[in-house]
């Protein structure tokens, strides 16, 4: 059975908890999140790959960012530069990512630095190598599917969002969107993930993926 359901309940108790400013709602959902999803990911790819990392590293990073304070955010990142990396390491083996994608998400990467670099004071540099990994992330998950490459792109507008809130400039609902934005892109970058490994293909480096061989076994 699918634990995709568990975490349809867990992601809807942390949004309420975010809605409602409920500390005790978000502690007990947000760092179920990606575990449900990891449980869900081994038991479609029965082996540990870099995605299931990531999900590991997501799962610190989650923790930490429910705690208050400079270092409790810098961890987070730590946190989640796991998992941009792992992300990326997968996303890069199984097939090349468009040109035309890269380029544009670094130039979102530099345009946004760029607009909140005098902002972001002591934390200029952490979120300049942890938006440039993420932005890699965002556009390899482009050369996956197109349901990884929304969950990569809404990945890179939640910690966006993140960011501004850092430099001091939010949106209404702000935290709503950003857990929105990172419960779908988990979801879809999980889901995406299985489906575009589990099919019996095999990449091929800036194509399309083939038919295997007589070789058995595929690639996640």
């Amino acid at each position: 059975m699918s634990l995709l359901w568990l975490f349809g309940v867990v992601a809807a108790v942390e949004l309420i908890g975010v809605a409602t400013d409920s500390t005790l709602l978000q502690w007990l959902a947000k760092p179920l999140l990606a575990p449900v999803l990891l449980v869900h990911l081994l038991r479609v790819r029965r082996r540990v790959d870099p995605v299931a990392v990531g999900l590991v590293f997501a799962t610190g990073g989650d923790i930490a960012l429910l705690v208050d304070g400079d270092t409790a955010f810098l961890v987070g990142m730590g946190c989640f530069l796991g998992t941009q990396v792992a992300f990326l390491t997968a996303f890069l083996r199984h097939r090349r990512p468009p040109v035309a994608a890269v380029a544009a998400y670094l130039a979102c990467w530099a345009a946004a630095n760029l607009v909140l670099w005098n902002s972001l004071g002591p934390l200029r540099l952490p979120v300049l190598g942890y938006s440039l990994a993420l932005s890699l992330m965002a556009a390899a998950a482009a050369g996956v599917s197109r349901r990884v490459a929304l969950g990569g792109g809404l990945f890179l507008i939640s910690d966006l969002l993140i960011g501004m809130g850092a430099a001091g400039s939010r949106i209404p609902g702000h935290g709503l969107a950003v857990m929105t934005t990172y419960i779908a892109a988990l979801l879809l970058i999980t889901t995406g993930w299985a489906a575009a490994t589990a099919a019996g293909t095999r990449p091929t480096a800036g194509g399309p993926a083939r038919a295997p061989g007589p070789v058995p076994g595929a690639a996640r």
